[in-house]
């Protein structure tokens, strides 16, 4: 487990100063070519993944090309989830694009490693993560089993982060004003989960921290430029 001075994953968001009352409403429908398109993105991100897997263990080394397009793909997503459910922070419709939009309310920037540990892609995926993946559970739900007669039964069950989109959605209809102690909220659990996603994805060996950092100001430093140190496990 590395311990970096400062996390490599940086998330930054601010929140549009004027939010439409009603177009939450029919943000799904308006997300449909997205979603379509991430579907088929998701599905490369899975396989590029599991190719940088091999690679980190032989090489130690992430391939800069699978990098670059794995963060593009979280990148788009994360565009998407805060002009969506995740967040309503703005009401500028997301770019077709795996690039960087720098002006974009919402970006997302994970410096590139030099070289990563070749131990730790064994197991930091799953075991080291797991303490992580009982928390965003409750930031992002789930779907969970429950054995009756007649065999089992799936649920699904909203997260913290959608409960609470739902209270800024009814506070925009009726008020038309975002509540900012809740987009600080918000924020935290949704940088915490990206972290962790570009933690599980093999894109850094630095370990997520335990925290939540609230607000659109992400306190971890910059992203290191190509060349510089990286940080590797013994």
């Amino acid at each position: 487990m590395v311990l970096a001075a400062g996390n490599p994953v940086r998330v930054e968001a601010r929140l549009d100063d004027a939010i439409s009352r009603w177009l939450w409403l029919v943000k799904w429908l308006l997300l449909i070519p997205h979603f379509i398109i991430l579907a088929f993105l998701w599905i490369a991100f899975v396989v590029v993944t599991v190719i940088a897997f091999f690679a980190i263990l032989f090489t130690a080394r992430y391939p800069r090309g699978l990098f670059d397009f794995n963060l593009g793909v979280l990148r788009w997503s994360w565009r998407v989830h805060f002009y969506g459910y995740s967040a309503l922070g703005t009401d500028r419709y997301p770019p077709f694009t795996l690039g960087e939009v720098a002006d974009y309310p919402a970006t997302l920037h994970i410096a590139y490693p030099q070289r990563l540990s070749r131990g730790l892609v064994l197991i930091k995926w799953w075991l080291l993560a797991i303490p992580h993946y009982v928390i965003i559970t409750f930031f992002i739900g789930g779907t969970y089993s429950v054995m009756g007669r007649n065999g089992a039964v799936a649920y699904n069950t909203a997260g913290l982060i959608a409960r609470l989109v739902l209270v800024v959605g009814i506070a925009l209809l009726f008020t038309a004003r975002y509540p900012r102690g809740i987009f600080d909220f918000v924020l935290g659990m949704d940088r915490w989960v990206l972290r962790v996603g570009a933690y599980t994805s093999l894109m850094t060996d630095s370990y997520p921290p335990f925290r939540l950092d609230q607000g659109g100001a992400d306190p971890a430093q910059p992203p290191a430029e190509p060349g510089s140190t990286a940080q590797v496990a013994p």
